[in-house]
């Protein structure tokens, strides 16, 4: 396709080496950053598999990995315990990647990778998007409490958390009773040092790890009917009167205590609230997916 003579053929001849090269480069250009997904408590990957079919359509070819850890049951395991399997699951992934990871955290699992990130401070995450997660904790008479502590309600269940033997239950790590302030930071060993709310040695190290996050997503919707207030998926939580504090309000927030303040600012932070959504039907939901995950996973 060099000489004149041969400008018929470069027209006519070599037009599909051009579309070759040019879905090649297409293709180059639109590859996608792989997907982890996090499962949330008493359930595991076979919960995922729609969330993973949506994201199969509208990026084809994009690594789902939907980590079989701790599944059902074990995901009652304390948190710690948890993320430090987790992590280890989470890491090779991401070091494969080289242009990073998008995570997808729902519910408990969202607190899990609060702790992996936390913990990896070389991770590559681009977009953190948190579904239905009880970021600032959880007070509520749930059906997941009922399955888990059948005789007690609400009111009452700090006698069980806020204990040595209780912080050994994954739903106690992050159990935060508006009442009981008190007992809350002395015996919270998971969920009051991610906040920020106890001074702890690795909190500069913990709030510099989160900082490297690109996008973080919030997503809850007033009808989850599980997460307690709903607003804490988007880290809002209750004051001592049962009043719904917003996350810019909170004092953790104000005092930066682990980052959010600052990824706000930067813009980084997106809120996406969907009303009409069960709290188990957040993965499955069509409506949830393009409005809310589908942008952020180029």
């Amino acid at each position: 396709c060099r000489s004149a003579s041969m400008e018929g053929l470069m027209t006519d001849g070599c037009r599909p080496c051009v579309l070759i090269w040019a879905v090649f480069l297409l293709s180059s250009v639109m590859g996608y950053r792989p997907v982890i997904i996090v499962h949330g408590i008493l359930d595991g990957p076979r919960q995922f598999e729609i969330l993973a079919k949506f994201i199969n359509q509208s990026h084809p070819g994009t690594d789902v990995t939907t980590l079989a850890l701790y599944d059902y049951t074990a995901s009652l395991k304390p948190l710690w315990q948890q993320v430090d399997g987790f992590r280890e699951a989470i890491r090779p992934i991401m070091e494969s990647a080289e242009d990073g990871v998008h995570l997808i955290c729902f519910s408990q699992g969202g607190l899990i990778c609060r702790g992996v990130l936390a913990t990896l401070p070389t991770h590559n995450v681009h977009s953190l998007i948190f579904l239905s997660s009880p970021l600032a904790g959880q007070y509520g008479d749930s059906c997941y409490l009922k399955k888990i502590f059948p005789k007690f309600i609400k009111s009452r269940l700090y006698h069980i958390c806020y204990t040595t033997w209780g912080q050994r239950i994954s739903i106690c790590n992050y159990w935060n009773d508006p009442h009981q302030r008190e007992r809350y930071l002395k015996s919270s060993i998971y969920l009051a040092p991610l906040n920020g709310e106890i001074v702890h040695a690795n909190s500069t190290a913990w709030r510099d790890s989160f900082l490297h996050i690109q996008t973080l997503v919030l997503i809850g919707g007033q009808d989850d009917g599980v997460i307690t207030p709903w607003e804490s998926s988007i880290f809002g939580f209750y004051d001592s009167n049962e009043t719904v504090v917003e996350m810019e309000k909170q004092d953790w927030y104000l005092r930066d205590a682990f980052g959010l303040k600052t990824l706000n600012s930067e813009g980084a932070v997106v809120k996406c609230v969907v009303p009409g959504v069960h709290h188990t039907s957040w993965h499955s939901n069509l409506t949830v997916y393009k409005n809310c995950i589908d942008k952020w996973l180029t």
